[in-house]
């Protein structure tokens, strides 16, 4: 195993920052998503459960200092149901994100992929929260290659119901609100996500994370981005409360914090 690997699952095992990994850090994208699944041997996650995509609006791509996207993989234990509870110390300063999600009816093999071959593939559209942690200082200086390797941010997730006939919805328009313990924290649309939810999807299938894991496989679940920022829950949510993510077309996903 790299040294980068050991390095990012020594991190987790104390549930502390992962430091600039200075000489042993992946150099370049491939190389990251190459450590990715390293780690995703290490954990038993290969295949995994699934993938999360980062930085798949604009916005986020500022907030990171990405050009594009960056993708993940999901291990089981971070699929879980809506209204799923959590305990808040289990995670290293924890954020939640506002997400539409996809379950794959059938494989999408690594390479260029069109928005309609991607829709092709899906099987199940649900609204999704993911559990994300701020486990990085300065990520200038950490390096996106190592992001990569580190899942992106990934620490778990819950899954709403698959919405019934989501082919006869305009994905795009969906409209997402993002409560907090009761209170509005953000919204935002299915377009902000590459323009359409399934372009997401498609460039997720030629992605390095698509590469490296070897496609994407029926029955993995895809998260597919966030319609709002990460809402980092330090000074928003101190105590026990629950978030959710309601989209007018595509219902309501709920997790609880104890």
């Amino acid at each position: 195993m790299s040294a980068a690997a050991d390095a990012i699952l020594a991190a987790r095992r104390a549930r502390g920052i992962l430091a600039p990994l200075g000489g042993d850090a992946p150099q370049d994208f491939a190389t990251g998503y190459a450590v990715q699944h390293e780690v995703a041997e290490a954990l038993g996650a290969v295949p995994p459960a699934g993938f999360k995509i980062g930085a798949t609006t604009r916005q986020m791509q500022a907030y990171l200092g990405l050009a594009g996207p960056a993708a993940g993989f999901v291990p089981a234990g971070s699929v879980n149901p809506s209204g799923a509870a959590f305990r808040r110390a289990d995670f290293l300063d924890p954020g939640v994100e506002c997400e539409i999600g996809v379950r794959l009816g059938r494989d999408l093999p690594f390479g260029p992929c069109t928005r309609e071959q991607a829709a092709a593939a899906v099987a199940e559209v649900f609204p999704a929260i993911e559990i994300v942690e701020r486990r990085y200082g300065d990520l200038a200086t950490l390096g996106t290659p190592t992001l990569i390797a580190d899942q992106v941010f990934h620490a778990s997730g819950v899954l709403g119901a698959p919405v019934a006939d989501w082919r006869s919805l305009d994905l795009g328009a969906a409209r997402g609100e993002f409560r907090i313990g009761g209170k509005v924290v953000g919204s935002g649309h299915g377009r902000d996500l590459l323009g359409h939810p399934l372009e997401a999807l498609a460039w997720l299938a030629g992605s390095g994370a698509a590469e490296v894991f070897g496609g994407l496989k029926a029955g993995q679940v895809v998260w597919l981005g966030s319609v709002t920022p990460p809402i980092w829950l330090e000074g928003v949510l101190e105590g026990p409360g629950e978030v959710e993510a309601g989209f007018d077309l595509l219902g309501v996903a709920r997790l609880r914090f104890t």
